[in-house]
């Protein structure tokens, strides 16, 4: 097949699907929206900007606060502004697509590359769209629905206009694909739910030789608007009343501002270690090390380091969700709470703590569920199904 996909070819998650259909031997192109660098074979890679996603930050790394403020700042700009910058932008990939004349287009993401791709299909003339047969899939990522689309009215306006004209759509949870219908998807289109980064790759995320007997609980969410980590902090302490062993692990938050000072001004220098940003196979050895996994969000469809943190074993305590109940039955295999209620977090990491039946229990059940339903080969096998059925030339 030949497949484009419309995507942030910087994202780790988009280039799992890049790369497993580039080695399987499809016709890949992709129009990334923002610039990137690829290690594999593509046919094609075409710069697509949208949303002043060309505007570079001069410094990203962690801890710097005026980036971060910058950061949020261009965030609101691209909420409020950025969807007036997807016509202008949609004539570029428009112009893609009918030199490519792509079997499926794959928009991964609704803001902006669905968005995008909505409005190059729809500004093609009547001769263009009856040789272009491409059929247009999107992927919804964990907070499309629930964070942006609301956000503001030209938001709402374009994510309306993307899900009546996609004719299919992925998401990573069911929760996504009844919200997607409220905002226009027809009942009649084909959609298809597996993980937002293909699935769980066995020979990385699994259980360790030995049960952890050391108390470490980690957070892989790094730092997110969506994320509770200010109540995950304030929850540490009132844990070390009680588990004055513990410790904690925080991924992608070394040199992180907002994580120094709650360490500081909680005093738990010595319970709490903040980690770079690690490798896919870097952080499945960290998930071996640990009896919990931690993910306080409030807006979340699936998340991947969730999926992973379970497959390697560790008890998950997570925000109480609609998404997270469709992997997490509370109190069987993992604990659900308020993510924003640092009481409730601390309590629900005593039980994991002190619970080593409840822990081994739920491992076995969640070794069970990644194995039925987010091993990577098998999800990803079912996407290309999925694409066949859906392409003109199948």
């Amino acid at each position: 097949m030949k497949i484009l996909f419309v995507a942030d070819g910087r994202s780790p998650i988009s280039k799992n699907w890049f790369r497993y259909f580039a080695e399987r031997g499809d016709e890949v192109y992709l129009a990334s929206t923002f610039a990137c660098e690829v290690d594999f074979p593509l046919k094609r890679l075409e710069f697509t900007p949208v949303a002043f996603s060309a505007v570079k930050r001069q410094d990203s790394r962690p801890g710097k606060g005026s980036s971060r403020v910058t950061g949020r700042i261009l965030t609101l700009i691209r909420q409020w502004i950025g969807p007036l910058t997807i016509p202008g932008s949609a004539r570029k990939l428009r112009k893609f697509i009918q030199e490519v004349q792509p079997d499926i287009v794959h928009a991964m993401r609704i803001p902006y590359e669905g968005m995008l791709t909505t409005s190059a299909l729809n500004g093609m003339t009547r001769k263009a769209r009856n040789e272009v047969k491409a059929r247009f899939l999107v992927s919804i990522w964990g907070n499309d629905l629930t964070l942006y689309a609301p956000s503001t009215p030209l938001m709402s306006h374009y994510t309306r206009k993307t899900m009546e004209a996609v004719h299919a759509l992925h998401a990573d949870c069911e929760r996504d694909i009844r919200l997607a219908q409220t905002w226009g998807l027809g009942k009649e289109q084909s959609t298809l739910v597996t993980p937002g980064n293909g699935g769980i790759r066995s020979d990385i995320f699994y259980p360790p030789a030995e049960p952890v007997t050391y108390p470490v609980v980690i957070n892989p969410r790094g730092f997110r608007t969506y994320v509770k980590n200010e109540a995950f902090f304030k929850s540490i302490p009132l844990v070390l009343e009680k588990r004055s062993d513990a410790r904690f692990v925080c991924s992608s938050m070394q040199g992180e501002a907002r994580a120094l000072q709650w360490i500081k001004e909680l005093q738990i220098e010595h319970a709490v270690q903040l980690n770079p940003p690690l490798s896919h196979a870097e952080m499945g050895e960290v998930f071996r090390a640990a009896q919990v996994v931690v993910s306080p969000s409030i807006h979340d469809g699936t998340p991947n380091s969730l999926l992973e943190g379970m497959a390697c074993g560790c008890f998950p305590v997570a925000g109480d969700l609609e998404s997270i109940r469709e992997w997490i039955t509370h109190a069987q295999n993992g604990l659900l709470v308020d993510p924003g209620n640092p009481q409730a977090i601390a309590d629900a990491i005593l039980i994991a703590l002190e619970r080593e039946d409840l822990r081994r229990e739920a491992a076995g059940l969640n070794s069970k569920i990644i194995s039925a339903r987010a091993e990577y080969q098998h999800n990803m096998e079912l996407v290309g199904e999925f694409y066949r059925s859906l392409s003109p030339n199948s």
